[in-house]
């Protein structure tokens, strides 16, 4: 029964920045995993970076590590993604996830462990 709701997508050009978030129903603390994947027309879904519930371990794909930064605030239970130097084949649909409560130290890096998703975002940069 977790909705998340994501927001902050946009059309920019190359070298810009964008900030998405995603807005979780959990109204209370938890300890739950959150991740950002995206999908590209006519490309897979891919990982683009999580963060462990205490936020004390995030990790991110080669492809945006060093130009994305993700980030939560349980007590909003709000996550965000900060999207810098963007560049055109970071064009796609990002969506948020989060796991069942855990107590993790990493988060993952699989889809299958996210059982909620939102429904998305659009972001698309152009050259």
């Amino acid at each position: 029964q977790v909705q998340l709701v994501e927001s902050g997508g946009g059309l920019v050009q190359a070298g810009d920045s964008l900030r998405l978030s995603c807005a979780a129903s959990r109204r209370t603390f938890s300890n739950y995993s959150m991740g950002w994947f995206r999908q590209a027309p006519g490309k897979e879904r891919e990982f683009v970076a999580c963060i462990s519930w205490n936020s004390g371990n995030t990790a991110y794909a080669a492809s945006v590590k060093g130009r994305f930064t993700v980030a939560r605030d349980n007590a909003k239970n709000v996550m965000y993604l900060q999207l810098t130097t963007l560049k055109p084949e970071d064009t796609a649909v990002y969506n948020c996830a989060t796991t069942p409560p855990t107590s993790w130290r990493y988060c993952s890096e699989s889809g299958s462990k996210y059982p909620y998703w939102g429904q998305g975002t659009q972001v698309t940069v152009s050259s």
